[in-house]
């Protein structure tokens, strides 16, 4: 897929972006369908190319965040050689730079939670409170809530169980499946269908 073809995914005025850090790389772009287990993805071929895959349902500006993640891997390995972590410093930093350089490519409103997360870019986007929150605005709609929004004794609906959730553990939330009586720890960003 050429760097053209991509242009209905992105936000305007990134193409510029993706030109410079494409440079002289041989990249194979999957646009995939929905997949709940990751964003996007890279991995290099055998052939030396590289191929990225990037979920099709994405926002532009959070597919264009993606991309730039796995942009990142890309750029990161050849500079500094296969040796290093895939979200290792080298990783971070060389992912850092590339979200500063592109802000402008961002909403207003985006810009100062692209610009804290790039202070340590973490490995998943699950990672950032502000970033999933910002990308979920338009799915409220969908009558499914943040478990941090919930009170203790409330019951919920996760993956057609239901819940009671029984209070706070350190970060995340202790609840107890009522089928099973097994108990469970979720993150403060998972979303729940709240029972009324």
């Amino acid at each position: 897929m050429s760097i053209q073809s991509l242009e209905k995914y992105l936000p305007q005025n990134t193409l510029f972006y993706l030109r410079k850090w494409f440079s002289n790389h041989y990249i194979h772009i999957k646009v995939t369908k929905n997949r709940n287990s990751k964003l996007g993805d890279y991995r290099k071929l055998r052939d030396n190319s590289h191929e990225i895959t990037i979920n099709s349902t994405l926002a532009p500006q959070l597919f264009f965040f993606v991309l730039t993640h796995e942009l990142a891997h890309l750029i990161a390995f050849e500079k500094f050689g296969r040796r290093i972590a895939p979200h290792g410093n080298e990783w971070k930093h060389t992912f850092r730079e590339m979200l500063l350089e592109s802000t402008d490519a961002y909403e207003e409103d985006l810009k100062a939670i692209i610009i804290k997360f790039s202070r340590s870019p973490k490995a998943n986007f699950m990672a950032s409170p502000d970033l999933v929150k910002y990308f979920h605005i338009e799915n409220q709609n969908d009558g499914e809530v943040f478990i941090e929004k919930l009170s203790k004794g409330e019951n919920f609906i996760y993956q057609d169980q239901k819940y009671l959730l029984e209070g706070l553990i350190k970060k995340n939330y202790l609840c107890m499946n009522l089928a099973t009586g097994r108990k469970y720890s979720f993150k403060p960003l998972a979303r729940v269908k709240k029972c009324s």
